[in-house]
């Protein structure tokens, strides 16, 4: 997750890879709930920070560096589209009721589609980040990008050249990466 960029413009081609790629991702019932919008023109990306940002709030070191970024993709997701599509006659449901589902799967999907950039990005050399919205700028971001109400972004994913890593920093240098042995539970759950 990179939070600094450096100011060298990102290659269309390189962007329209990078979303054939995330809509080549898995969606359950392949529903394709989801939607991206992409923000690579200056006056697009100081739109969104200042709608995403309290007024006169100094960035800090973290905002600074994300602000950096040449290219901002907001990834949405469409719960209609599973609930429709799962409603159709090839999936046995019959209604639109959305407890059948265990988890928000139009969420994870986006979310799948998203690191399909990221891992697009991380191939081509280039620096990105997924970070979320905070809730109470969910509303202006929608407003000031015609977001329609039946998708909801998920986070946003900044794209851009890499700035060389003078020195380490973020939470790798801080905390440790547990142990696969740690995460990973064969055949049962075991601590």
């Amino acid at each position: 997750m990179i939070r600094e960029y450096a100011d060298t413009p990102v290659d269309p081609a390189f962007l329209d890879r990078a979303l054939a790629n995330a809509v080549r991702a898995p969606s359950a019932g392949f529903s394709q709930g989801w939607a991206f919008l992409v923000l690579d023109q200056p006056a697009d990306i100081e739109t969104f920070w200042e709608v995403t940002t309290s007024p006169g709030e100094l960035p800090d070191s973290w905002l600074r560096g994300m602000r950096t970024a040449p290219v901002l993709i907001i990834p949405c997701s469409s719960k209609a589209a599973y609930l429709n599509r799962y409603a159709e006659p090839d999936k046995g449901w019959t209604d639109l009721d959305e407890a059948r589902w265990p988890v928000p799967f139009w969420h994870m999907d986006a979310a799948m589609a998203s690191l399909m950039i990221l891992l697009t990005a991380v191939d081509e050399g280039l620096g990105a980040c997924f970070f979320g919205i905070e809730p109470a700028y969910e509303r202006a971001t929608r407003d000031a990008f015609g977001i329609p109400d039946d998708f909801d972004p998920v986070g946003a994913i900044s794209l851009g050249h890499r700035l060389p890593d003078e020195s380490p920093s973020g939470s790798p240098t801080k905390r440790t990466r547990k142990p696969q042995a740690d995460v990973v539970h064969r055949g049962r759950w075991t601590s």
